[in-house]
């Protein structure tokens, strides 16, 4: 296996962990807002606090990977995140619960960020797209596999038992740390005096005017994605059960059925971005993602929920396929690693409120308000990408081709 493959098997894997154990709050959250007697509105804060603890531990660990290295700080992140998940399974409070979602947030909120830096590091630029969405479909893996279990163990060992599966991130730590060399473009840019002075500063999203409004644009981008995720994944389940009178196993059906649309929308967005461009690509999903949304809200028996779930997946977060080589396109490898994860985390503190508010929806309106509301953030995510401007993504390191000519 080349290290273009190994970086992609390596995110993949570090991804499907982090879907898997996000989908276990889903799944586990009508038992835990029934033993610690919260309502829907502070069951939805779990969620929160796990992507606030992301958006530091984007911060932190993408520092960290610009100054030390993506692989050795990759395999810290990891192993923290399955700390905090497994302690979460022995939580006796909601307060004790908060903490260690947060814990397990640190971890996550590095791991995302520096795999799909070491993939956008990786390959070369007219593949990026396909390459990223390779990694994406990692988290849909974790969707389908928390389902899955979530079926099997809830029943037999209650919520507990789901994340206790949270001590198995630390075997894959160890075997990335041994089979994956560190990126060739990282280690040739330490080698380049001016950019030492220069790795791993938050400042330097926020360099010039243009810089500072490509920041923006694409944090507004990335907040919308992980509403939208966050409000259809956190809820429906717990909403289809209720309306639509589906069994536990039968909201594990629609999440496998949504997630497929989502692993085929993120396939189909890879293969759309490499030929049509990433405003073009982004342009339709996100439109294409409002009208998707709303009409969904109308959706009724098994059948329509089924096919409309895998609809609005196919479009909601085919998106998220784009979003490491998205970042990674506007910034120097320098800073590459702070400002995915920076940006992206950010996305996920701010986007990870919309649980909360979509639970206070459902509490006091009813769920084609709360697909309104989701399908005004795409509006939304849309003018902030038509803001992104060709011409200012000009890309200050050479590719891993051009390095190894020179080499």
């Amino acid at each position: 296996m080349n290290y273009q493959k190994k970086t992609v098997v390596a995110s993949v894997a570090g991804l499907t962990l982090e879907g898997m154990d996000i989908m276990f709050i889903s799944f586990a959250m009508s038992m835990i807002i029934g033993q610690f007697h919260i309502g829907m509105a502070t069951g939805g804060l779990i969620s929160s606090i796990t992507n606030i603890g992301m958006l530091f531990g984007g911060m932190i660990f993408g520092i960290l990977a610009d100054k030390f290295g993506r692989v050795k700080v990759f395999t810290y992140t990891i192993i923290l995140f399955a700390i905090g998940t497994a302690l979460t399974g022995l939580a006796t409070n909601i307060e004790q619960i908060y903490i260690f979602r947060f814990i397990a947030g640190l971890g996550a909120g590095g791991e995302y960020g520096i795999g799909m830096t070491l993939v956008a590091e990786a390959w070369p630029k007219n593949k990026q797209g396909r390459a990223s969405s390779y990694v994406s479909v990692g988290a849909q893996f974790g969707v389908i596999l928390a389902a899955l279990l979530s079926a099997i163990i809830l029943p037999a060992w209650g919520w507990r038992g789901l994340f206790f599966i949270g001590v198995i991130p630390v075997i894959f730590a160890f075997i990335v740390r041994k089979n994956l060399d560190e990126s060739p473009e990282w280690l040739q840019s330490k080698k380049v005096k001016k950019n030492i002075d220069k790795q791993g500063k938050l400042k330097q999203l926020f360099a010039n005017r243009k810089t500072a409004a490509t920041t923006i644009a694409l944090a507004i981008m990335a907040t919308v994605q992980i509403a939208g995720y966050n409000g259809l994944m956190i809820w429906l389940p717990s909403m289809l059960q209720q309306s639509q009178g589906l069994s536990v196993s039968g909201s594990a059906l629609w999440t496998i059925s949504t997630a497929v649309g989502m692993i085929v929308g993120m396939l189909t967005f890879g293969q759309f971005m490499d030929r049509l461009g990433m405003k073009r690509t982004y342009g339709i999903f996100l439109l294409a993602s409002a009208v998707a949304v709303f009409f969904y809200s109308y959706a009724s028996g098994s059948t329509g929920v089924l096919i409309g779930g895998a609809i609005v997946g196919f479009f909601s977060n085919g998106m998220f396929a784009g979003y490491g080589a998205l970042i990674s396109y506007y910034y120097p490898i320098e800073i590459r690693s702070t400002a995915t994860n920076t940006i992206f985390n950010f996305g996920r503190a701010l986007g990870g409120l919309s649980p909360i508010l979509v639970g206070f929806i459902l509490e006091h309106a009813n769920v084609t308000t709360a697909m309104s509301y989701l399908a005004v953030l795409y509006c939304i995510s849309f003018m902030a990408m038509l803001s992104l401007k060709k011409g200012q993504s000009e890309r200050k390191s050479k590719t891993v081709n051009e390095l190894s000519e020179a080499v």
